[in-house]
């Protein structure tokens, strides 16, 4: 039939007048009350159903493929019987739930779905648990990235890790497989999300607990509780429904680094109540007071004098902590580590966790106060009776350079016994500003004892003093008006530093640097100078480059003389005079040869 005759016939049925029919007819007489009465019977045997709807249908027989459901409707619907799987022992009366997808397609068939029936009342089901706040029964299905999936009424809601317990738990899979009481949180109607939380429930129980908790706390109560978290400063614990900190500095009386050196999670401990803030709920607990403080039994043989044993627990700058006992400790000052007058970092003579034997330098049992040395196991090498004579006056020793200053630098000669050489005392023929123009930290250097004070514990040392005094043979050699080839090695505003022969350096005013085209000379030339001034004491030679063309003007401006004269009124000049004889060459070139090999020798 085309769907035109459909439509044709179905308006013929809607036109029909059945009044102008006779009862009889239709196969009997009824009056007016009767046929009141039926049409209302016959009324109430069909169902008016509307489509997206959910009704109740009954069944009124199984086949191998579809379940027949009856409605109420003028005809039955059908229904896969791959869709009630859920319910094996489905059977003919059984009520269920179905969907109206169309309550007559085209070919005058009813099409309704119990799966879509099910998935309208689990979301009427859900959103009357949100809106009324109950608590339904899910169950859980798997794990998921952040929590756990949970069917409820078919649905699958999201239960987020931080909604499983007030606890923080570490094993999601330890849920995954069995029921689970939870309470609709939150519903996303455009992604058709549910969110479950289960910590809703406990937290509602833990309420009451954490009152009677919070009501009944007093500053040293004990109470038991459960490690919840670890940080690096302590650990939260649980009471029973409050949260106290256990911090790390009074988990024990000995030192630790961690928490979890002695601690583990979900491990019950017994805990004191030191402090709270009612306003804040805020508890502090400690667990080294429930035990008596190690320095109370302190063996009373440890006196001053004694010899302890015990491990490095930390190192400061200014020195180390021993512990000897759980809980007691000793200051190792770096003062005390070694007789050496130059302190050092105390990691250069101890790390943690070294095993270390001390001496008991000062012990305070009320204070709980202790300090120990390290040195005193040794013998004070100022003490040894060969100090004297070994350290002499004149002696020569090598020592490791330790420490540069302004003024110096401290060597040492052997553990304990440090020296000072003045910066004056590095070189003869150097000016040297600062002891980092000679040596460095770490550098051996061979000195000679200037003066030794045992009392005092200091001695001051010299290095140029194992070389002769070449100023003395200078002051023959840089006379006053003596002409010596020199190189120009730097300028400032007021002077020019010269390089002379025999590595010696002089001065030169800027005036005196004009050379005889009136040009300024500049730093690297070498030119003739003359020695204006030699001070053997303070180690200083002035010295001028006008002078040497200034004075050979005034000799040639004198008048001539006849050369008798000349010979028999000869007076030798200032440059004769400094200029050396063939016996001074010889032995000059021999004085160049020990300074070179002296200054080669320091070099290296």
């Amino acid at each position: 039939m085309s769907k035109e005759e459909i439509v044709k016939e179905q308006a013929e049925v809607d036109s029909f007048d059945w009044d102008s029919v006779s009862t009889s007819k239709l196969g009997g007489n009824y009056s007016p009350e009767e046929k009141a009465r039926l049409e209302q019977l016959y009324a109430g045997t069909l169902t008016e159903i509307k489509q997206n709807q959910v009704v109740t249908g009954t069944v009124v027989s199984i086949t191998d493929r579809d379940v027949v459901l009856n409605i109420g409707f003028k005809a039955d619907g059908l229904v896969p019987l791959s869709e009630f799987r859920d319910m094996p022992g489905l059977k003919i009366g059984d009520q269920v739930d179905v969907y109206i997808e169309n309550p007559e397609d085209p070919s005058g068939q009813l099409i309704i779905s119990r799966k879509k029936a099910k998935i309208v009342r689990a979301w009427e089901q859900i959103e009357n648990a949100l809106q009324n706040d109950l608590v339904i029964e899910g169950f859980v299905k798997r794990r998921t990235k952040g929590g756990l999936i949970v069917d409820i009424f078919g649905i699958e809601a999201f239960l987020p890790g931080s909604q499983i317990d007030v606890k923080p738990i570490r094993d999601f899979d330890v849920y995954v497989g069995k029921k689970m009481e939870v309470k609709v949180v939150k519903i996303n109607y455009a992604n058709d999300n549910v969110v479950v939380s289960h910590k809703v429930l406990i937290e509602k129980d833990l309420e009451s607990q954490r009152a009677e908790i919070l009501n009944n706390l007093e500053r040293g109560q004990v109470l038991e509780g459960v490690i919840k978290n670890m940080t690096n400063f302590g650990v939260f614990i649980d009471l029973g429904g409050v949260d106290g900190l256990l911090h790390i500095t009074d988990i024990s009386w000995g030192r630790i680094n961690h928490p979890e050196e002695v601690l583990s999670l979900d491990q019950k401990v017994n805990v004191v109540v030191l402090d709270f803030d009612e306003e804040k709920k805020r508890i502090s607990l400690g667990m080294k007071q429930l035990v008596p403080h190690p320095w109370d039994s302190l063996p009373e043989d440890i006196q001053v004098g004694s010899r302890v044993r015990g491990k490095i627990v930390n190192v400061a700058d200014y020195g180390a902590f021993l512990e000897i006992m759980p809980g007691v400790e000793g200051l190792i000052h770096v003062s005390e580590m070694s007789w050496s007058q130059h302190l050092r970092n105390p990691q250069d003579f101890i790390k943690v966790g070294d095993e270390v034997e001390a001496v008991v330098l000062s012990i305070d049992r009320e204070e709980r106060k202790m300090s120990l040395g390290i040195k005193q196991l040794t013998e004070d090498p100022w003490t040894r009776p060969d100090i004297a004579t070994k350290y002499a006056v004149g002696t020569r020793h090598t020592g490791i350079v330790r420490n540069l200053t302004n003024f110096g630098l401290f060597l040492e000669l052997e553990e304990g016994i440090d020296g000072l050489v003045h910066v004056s005392d590095l070189s003869w023929t150097k000016k040297i500003k600062h002891p980092s123009e000679f040596v460095k930290v770490g550098d051996k250097l061979d000195v000679q004892v200037l003066e030794l004070d045992i009392e005092q514990r200091r001695i001051a040392l010299g290095h140029k003093q194992l070389e002769e005094n070449p100023w003395d043979a200078f002051e023959s050699i840089f006379v006053p008006g003596s002409v010596h080839r020199c190189t120009i090695i730097s300028k400032n505003e007021k002077h020019a530093v010269l390089e002379l022969p025999y590595g010696l350096e002089g001065i030169c005013t800027l005036k005196n640097l004009t050379k005889e085209d009136g040009s300024k000379s500049e730093v690297g030339e070498t030119l003739d100078f003359k020695v204006m001034e030699f001070s053997k004491e303070e180690k200083r030679i002035v010295l001028s480059h006008v002078a040497t063309y200034k004075d050979k003007e005034k000799e040639e401006a004198k008048p001539s003389k006849k050369k008798k004269e000349v010979e028999s009124e000869y007076i030798p000049k200032q440059e004769d005079l400094g200029r050396p004889t063939l016996g001074d060459l010889e032995a000059l070139s021999q004085l160049k040869e020990d300074l070179e090999r002296n200054q080669q020798a320091n070099k290296e």
